[in-house]
């Protein structure tokens, strides 16, 4: 046999079609191969020596092929791939007009858009995207973000809990995020996740039971209020194209930050319009403060060594004051007519 297996790899080397290949496989080591035979043949050599030494040899034998079997199927398949590929090659160089004529063309959603103006913004300065998912148990949405078990977020009037899973339910807001990150990351850090959170609120013209949330988070030594205040000044002038916009920070209360303040920026009605940045009347944006120590220590992390600020906004709010649009529903609506005044064609 060992004068044949020469003969045998080049007929492996030289096979170029898969079934062929697979035949000659079976011819020599399939069951009734003589590969096979060979090794059944041992049984009737004479002595215990001769068939160790004959069976070494077939085993021998018995290797190289099948180290050159896979060798050059993996070669041939990877042929035939290439020429499928080949053959279902479609020409992307059509010219625009040739597939779009009898077709309308479709717009970028202004919640869709302003995502990805606001995430241009936060990743130029250093945050990185995190996320999570949208059904909580209450340990991540209320109990390590400092909410005590008797805040009215916790009741069924005000949270979709899961039926059957009483400690379970559907998120309040993007906070949780930051509380699952912190369990694997830790300070220096600058979070921002977007996502959509959950409350039982009626549907109106100002009120969505779903809606999407940003929540940024930054844990550093030595971080303080005025940093806070700096990033949110800037990003309200950059978000709405005014400089310098007046930014007023209100005193208020939220279980996960102390101390915590509400973020109106100034603005004028008039002739039923709304104008941002001048005027005599103020508008609520978002809500923000300094990360509780009740927090922090939740999440492992000293409240001695490291501090921080967090903030939350809804995009939904963010869009219709952007867009100056009325009402919330119309985001939802799915009318064309609507997205093609308020959609855009590119980011």
């Amino acid at each position: 046999m060992q004068s044949q297996l020469p003969t045998w790899l080049n007929q492996i080397k030289t096979t170029t079609d898969l079934p062929q290949l697979e035949a000659l496989k079976a011819a020599l080591l399939g069951k009734s191969g003589a590969v096979t035979q060979a090794l059944k043949g041992l049984a009737q050599l004479p002595s215990i020596e001769e068939k160790k030494a004959k069976g070494a040899e077939i085993n021998v034998i018995r290797d190289a092929l099948i180290e050159n079997f896979q060798s050059q199927t993996q070669i041939l398949e990877a042929h035939a791939i290439k020429q499928k590929l080949n053959a279902e090659a479609l020409d992307i160089t059509l010219p625009f007009s040739s597939f779009t004529q009898n077709s309308s063309i479709g717009r970028i959603h202004p919640l869709t858009s302003l995502k990805e103006e606001i995430a241009d913004f936060f990743q130029k300065r250093g945050f990185t995207f995190a996320e999570g998912p949208e059904v909580e148990d209450e340990w991540h949405n209320f109990d390590a973000l400092n909410i005590p078990s008797h805040h009215p977020a916790r009741q069924n009037h005000d949270t979709f809990f899961i039926q059957n899973h009483p400690t379970h339910l559907l998120r309040t807001h993007t906070s949780t995020v930051q509380i699952r990150s912190l369990a694997t990351q830790k300070p220096p850090l600058r979070l921002i996740s977007v996502g959509r959170v959950y409350r039982s609120d009626d549907l109106d013209a100002t009120h969505t039971p779903m809606f999407h949330q940003i929540e940024g988070l930054v844990l550093d030594k030595n971080i303080h209020m005025g940093h806070l205040k700096g990033l949110i000044r800037e990003f309200c002038s950059t978000l709405f194209g005014v400089a310098d916009v007046p930014v007023r920070f209100r005193p208020s209360f939220f279980p996960f930050t102390e101390p915590s303040a509400e973020v109106d920026i100034a603005c004028t009605r008039k002739d039923g319009k709304l104008v941002i940045g001048k005027g005599g009347d103020w508008l609520e944006l978002l809500g923000c403060g300094m990360v509780h120590p009740n927090v922090l220590t939740n999440c492992d992390v000293d409240p001695l060594e490291y501090q921080g600020f967090a903030f939350g906004m809804g995009l939904e709010r963010l869009c219709m004051i952007k867009n100056g649009i009325a009402d919330i529903r119309q985001l939802y609506d799915g009318d064309e007519t609507w997205l093609k005044h308020f959609g855009s064609f590119s980011f």
